[in-house]
């Protein structure tokens, strides 16, 4: 019998079993947490029933909680009154995590409550949710509409009122968001853009008078602009914040809102299954698509899904080239001896060195030397504020593209050894020098495996965090990377970033049961974003692969 073992181990066939099944787990784990990353971070959007009820407090006073059920958990008694497991004989109770909303009333967006001191519950479907611009959540009821302090008659149904006024000032948003973010900023970009080119023929010592009034006359035809929509900002915002709501809590307290500060409001309570589906993909596009709100606990994340793309292609674009020309010298035109080995294994070395190193080599090096005396070749006029003397997204790129760099020439070495000595044999013996012979023959033969470093340094560079906080990365970005204004592409700009996001909500929020599941969210669209951008260069790769298959 263990002759025929010793045979089975001697054929492998076990050792083949064994990676299969370590594969199959691997496989397996990675599904179950991306599966969970998706449970916790899209349930997120679903509209929740509201629910009301009596809850006995601890001083034997009942009290009014509205709110969602967000979570529950069983916890040892001693945990929530007090005392050791030994006092109450290890005994457990479990209780309910609630987002009640109104911090500007209670102080508080969450409260955990035990399940024995719930009273009857309810679930009314007057109960209305405001998504407010600042305060979180507000849970009430409607009580009437006003416009210009004064109660909105003329129609029966105060909340049909409502909605049609709440539609009109989200137009209204929309217009002054346009004014002052694109036609106020583009003058206000220009506005800098002329002052820096007069600071630089003061420093020039220009004694012209034209120039000087060519700039004067640009001036004020943008200040003239710059006017005419401040005044129309003005009527705008008259008009937004013409129309507010008086609304009560199920604690019988009245506020009143203005519609202004209300970015959406809905009955969950009242919605049809189909309503709750319509409801939830709005909620997931404008987590998507918008910007974010409330230290970045509400709204969308678009900044930092531009920012993460833009930069893996800026890095993409950069590490590239460098790598293959690296690869292409080592390999083809690099005397083979101890100096080339000695290179291959400090390549080797730096793709383990940790990724912070990399940001304060490129906080130094990039940032402080190369920005710094950029800034003072070229930006002189902008001095002392730096230009690209300080964090940005061109030197975030170019930090990535170092770090990822041994990966594309290692993948590039690979090809360019598995191309056949014959076919350059071939070639040059039909005339082609070797600069040709690598361009035409072998090049096109290593192109997968250049792609394959590609897509390598790609999911590694698109999850890195530590450097970017270093060297361009920030936690709210005015304004885009790319857009409308002359070069178009700012390099020097900083950006925002998904990995970031993550770290600045998950750890630095300071509402961290609110955090909690746009961190999930986050993460679950950056792990697609990654695979989006590997499956984008898998394909490329595979074609190129199938036009040199026969080559091979």
């Amino acid at each position: 019998m263990f002759t025929n073992l010793k045979n089975w181990f001697d054929t492998g066939t076990p050792y083949i079993w064994l990676n299969a099944g370590a594969v199959s787990i691997s496989v397996l784990m990675v599904i179950g947490l991306i599966g969970l990353i998706a449970v916790r971070g899209m349930g997120h959007f679903w509209p929740s029933q509201v629910s009301l009820f009596d809850y006995l407090e601890n001083d034997g006073s009942t009290s009014i909680i509205v709110g969602e059920l967000v979570d529950e958990e069983t916890v040892p008694m001693a945990r929530v009154s007090g005392g050791t497991n030994a006092d109450h004989d290890g005994k457990t109770v479990d209780r309910y995590l609630f987002k009640t909303g109104n911090r500007d009333i209670t102080g508080l967006d969450f409260r955990w409550v035990l399940k024995s001191s719930i009273g009857e519950q309810s679930f009314p479907v007057e109960l209305m949710i405001l998504e407010r611009r600042e305060w979180g959540n507000f849970y009430g009821y409607l009580q009437n509409v006003k416009e210009d302090n004064e109660v909105v008659t003329g129609k029966e149904n105060d909340w049909d009122l409502f909605q049609s006024y709440l539609d009109s000032n989200d137009i209204i948003h929309d217009e002054i968001r346009h004014i002052e973010k694109d036609l106020i900023g583009k003058i206000n970009y220009e506005m800098e853009r002329l002052r820096l080119q007069q600071r630089g023929l003061e420093l020039k010592e220009i004694k012209a008078k034209a120039p000087y009034d060519e700039i004067k006359t640009k001036r004020q035809s943008l200040q003239d602009d710059y006017d005419v929509l401040t005044k129309k900002l003005e009527k705008l915002y008259l008009q937004f914040n013409k129309a507010s709501i008086t609304a009560t809590t199920a604690e019988g307290n009245t506020v009143e809102i203005p519609l202004s500060k209300i970015v959406r409001a809905y009955r969950p309570n009242a919605m049809s299954q189909l309503q709750r589906f319509g409801f939830y993909f709005i909620k997931l596009w404008e987590f998507m698509s918008d910007d974010p709100r409330e230290a970045n606990t509400e709204g969308g994340i678009f900044p930092a899904i531009f920012g993460t793309v833009l930069m893996v292609m800026l890095m993409a674009l950069i590490v590239t080239p460098f790598g293959v020309v690296a690869a292409v010298y080592l390999h083809e035109y690099a005397k083979q001896g101890p100096l080339t080995r000695l290179i291959r294994i400090a390549v080797n070395n730096l793709a383990g060195v940790p990724s912070v190193v990399y940001g304060v080599f490129g906080l130094g090096f990039f940032v402080y030397f190369l920005g710094g005396s950029i800034d003072e070749l070229f930006y002189p006029e902008a001095l002392p504020t730096p230009t690209f003397g300080t964090p940005g997204l061109m030197w975030a790129s170019l930090t990535l593209a170092i770090l990822t760099v041994p990966v594309v020439i290692v993948a590039t070495e690979e090809g360019l050894s598995r191309v056949p000595r014959a076919l350059r044999e071939g070639s040059l013996a039909l005339g082609a020098t070797k600069a040709e012979t690598l361009w035409r023959t072998v090049m096109p033969m290593t192109a997968s495996a250049i792609m394959t470093g590609m897509i390598l340094a790609i999911a590694r560079a698109a999850g890195e965090v530590a450097p970017l906080m270093l060297v361009g990365v920030v936690k709210l970005a005015p304004t885009l990377p790319l857009d409308a204004n002359f070069p178009y592409l700012h390099m020097e700009r900083k950006f925002m970033h998904l990995g970031f996001h993550i770290y600045d909500v998950g750890f630095q929020s300071p509402n961290v049961e609110a955090a909690r599941p746009l961190v999930y969210a986050t993460a679950l669209l950056l792990i697609l974003i990654i695979i989006v951008l590997n499956l984008t260069a898998i394909r490329i790769r595979n074609n190129l692969r199938e036009k040199y298959r026969a080559a091979e």
